[in-house]
Parts: C-alpha cells; structure tokens; sequence
C-alpha cells in the first residue's frame, strides 16, 4: 500500500495543493488518485501563477484566447475554468463512491474582494454556476466579510473552502459562519445534506511567525499544538455527534472538516513531513504542496497522531500565553500577510494573461 494511502485508512484525506493543465493531460492526476489515494485538490492565485508561468500548456491556450476577450480576469477564468471543471470530472467517479466525502476541486474567489461581502457572495454565486459540477468548492478568505459571504454561500448552497484562517478565533467564528449558514439554509425549507465545506487552518506559516519569539521548548509545536486543541474542540462541539452540531445533524448536515494548509516545512531544520506526521486524523484533510507529497510517499509514517498529546498540546499554548504572545493577534498579522501575497500573485498573473 502507498504510504499516502495509508493515511486515508486512518480516516483522513490528503488532497494536492497545486493544478496545472499539464497535471491534468499528462494522466499524471489520475495516478495519483489511482496509486495514491489523493482525493482532492486544491487551488489559489500563487498555484495559478505559477502554473501559468511554467506549464507550456498554457502558452496555446493564450493565444487562442480571443481578442474580443479584454478583462484580465475573465482572460484568467477562460484558461482557468476549464482546468478546474476537468479535474472536477477526473474526481468524480470517487465523488460519487463516496456519497459526496471526497473528490473537491477548490478555486478562489478574487483576492481585490476580500473586503467586499456582496461583493465575494456574488462572486462565489457566479463561480458555482460557472463551474457547474458538484465537487467544486468556492474558496473564501476567514475575513470578517468574508464571514458574512460564506453564511451566505451555504444558505446558498455552494460547497465552500475557507481559506486564510491562523488562529483560534478564526476557527470559531468560521464554524458558526458554516453552522448559521445551514440553519439559515434549512429554515427556508431547503436540502442541506448535499453541502460540503471545509476550513484551511495554515500551520507552517504560523511556526515561522513564532518561532523567533519562543525559548527553544517552544520551536516548532505551537502551530500543531494549536490544530491539535481545534481539533478536540472540534470533535466536542461540531463533528457529526457534536453538541452545537446536534441538531444540524439530525437534519441531515456534514460538518465541516478541518483542513490543515500550509503544510510543507519552511524551516530546513524540521522533518519534512512534520506537518503531515504529527496531524493525522479521522475527519480531516491535509492539502500537501508536491514536494512534501513525495516526500511523504518516499518516507512518511501514518499513524492517528492528531488526537494524541492533547493535553501538552493546551500546556504549550498556555506557556505561549505567559510569554505574552497572543495567538489571535499572530493570526491577524498573518492573514493580513496571506493577503497581500494572493493580491500580488493575482496581479502578476493578471499581468500574465493580458491582451
């Protein structure tokens, strides 16, 4: 057995975090799926940039762009959209297998409306219609409008994938953002069975930030301490038989599933699996970047490690505490970075496809 398919047995999904159309022609997406058991994928604007700058696919599909087609980011969606609807079309058949659990393809909404709720809503609305395929889902920042656009795109009824999201108070308020979506949703007599989403916690991007701030004792354990008590909480109060979940539940709703993002190791000091080894559980997924998939297919180790530890995991973060260092606040200074390098990726990818 694949070590990655090793993982999903312990009740986890892993899900590439990248596309490119030479990713999805070459038949290497459908290996990896096949041999591997990746069950999804994601994508953002550095993906997209990247891709469109290095995958030669691409270079023909520009061209052939017509020139009547002036907006740089309907230019951007005509060479993305497909991408997207083929890889949704490449899960499918394990979409289906799996009632639903497993298969999503993410795409974001611009990063320009980030700040802008109506704004983001109607473009989660307009990219789901676009899209058109049931295991697409609408990726949306945690930010405080954001919040607003994603209670609104469940109600809706739009898979979606919150993205940005660093600290405890992000997972919070994303949970109730997905839980009063739904009831909202199910208190206009709508189906809420069929509706999946899932929250993206980024975890290396946190140990970067603190790591010059800890003694030593410290290095390296605050961002998996962190998912590991959001993951307890998570399991008490909105998995399937969760108390603030109940009753969704009873009326047919999925949680939403933690995500952990950000998952390749930034500091060459660390085991490059770090993040994928010491976070695995059932109900979750981690979206790996190619290089730590490989890695983790050469020599990973799958064991359930994410409910374990616990209790040292809440002593960590109390000592972070009594060095003064709040995680909230980290949390916000990291999601407004995140945002500024999806706006400046978008750009240069903009940039890329003009006429």
């Amino acid at each position: 057995m694949s070590r990655l398919k090793a993982i999903d047995a312990l009740g986890q999904q892993v899900w590439l975090d990248s596309i490119s159309r030479k990713l999805i022609e070459s038949g290497e997406l459908a290996r990896l799926i096949a041999e591997d058991g990746i069950s999804g994928v994601t994508s953002n604007p550095a993906i997209f940039q990247q891709a469109l700058s290095k995958d030669p696919a691409y270079v023909a599909a520009k061209a052939a762009l017509p020139a009547t087609l002036t907006d740089p980011e309907a230019r951007f969606e005509a060479l993305a959209l497909p991408d997207i609807q083929a890889a949704c079309d490449a899960f499918l058949p394990l979409y289906d297998k799996s009632n639903g659990n497993k298969g999503f393809v993410s795409f974001e909404v611009s990063p320009s409306l980030s700040r802008d709720a109506d704004g983001t809503f109607a473009a989660a609305q307009r990219l789901w219609s676009a899209i058109a395929r049931p295991n697409v889902m609408i990726k949306i920042p945690a930010t405080p409008e954001g919040l607003v656009a994603i209670r609104k795109s469940i109600a809706a009824g739009i898979n979606i994938n919150v993205t940005l999201m660093f600290s405890p108070r992000h997972v919070e308020a994303v949970a109730q953002a997905h839980a009063d979506g739904l009831a909202d949703r199910l208190a206009a007599g709508l189906p809420i069975g069929q509706i999946r989403s899932v929250a993206s916690v980024f975890i290396s991007r946190v140990d970067s930030k603190i790591d010059p701030l800890v003694p030593d004792a410290l290095k390296g354990k605050i961002a998996i301490a962190s998912a590991r008590v959001a993951y307890a909480d998570w399991l008490a109060h909105w998995g399937q038989k969760g108390d603030r979940f109940a009753a969704l539940a009873a009326a047919g709703a999925h949680p939403q599933w933690l995500l952990w993002a950000s998952t390749g190791t930034k500091n060459a000091a660390y085991r490059d699996v770090l993040y994928v080894e010491t976070l695995i559980g059932d109900q979750t997924v981690n979206t790996v970047p190619e290089a730590t998939l490989n890695a983790f297919r050469d020599h990973g180790e799958a064991a359930a490690t994410l409910a374990q530890g616990v209790a040292a995991a809440r002593v960590s973060l109390a000592a972070l505490a009594d060095l003064g260092i709040d995680l909230n606040v980290v949390g916000e200074h990291l999601q407004n970075e995140g945002l500024v390098l999806f706006e400046q990726a978008f750009e240069t990818l903009l940039a890329s496809v003009g006429t």
